[in-house]
């Protein structure tokens, strides 16, 4: 190749990468962006204590706590309510003795 081909070669190629780094640029900055923003929550996730997890779990266990306890006050007012009614009788069967009692039988008149 002579110094005359390269003349014409050398701005094709020049006008090619010229071309391909601005359409890099154009492709990629979103990308790049985007990527940038991740690395940067990453870094500040690591940085902060991890309480989100942690908070959501105590919440859980104390909803779950205060779900008993409302049970639990709910069953005592019954008890309480049903232990202190005057009008409340206390319903016994009446107890039969089976050997002085044995009830109907066969009759001996046959």
């Amino acid at each position: 190749m002579g110094p005359a081909e390269l003349e014409i070669i050398v701005p094709m190629i020049f006008a090619i990468i010229l071309t391909l780094t601005v359409g890099g640029v154009i492709l990629l900055k979103p990308i790049a962006n985007k990527l940038g923003h991740l690395l940067e929550a990453m870094a500040k996730e690591r940085n902060e204590p991890q309480l989100g997890s942690e908070i959501s779990h105590i919440r859980d266990l104390l909803e779950t706590t205060n779900a008993r306890l409302s049970l639990l006050e709910e069953r005592q007012e019954f008890t309480e309510a049903l232990l202190h009614d005057p009008n409340r009788r206390r319903v016994s069967l009446p107890r039969t003795d089976p050997i002085a009692d044995p009830g109907p039988g066969p009759s001996e008149d046959a």
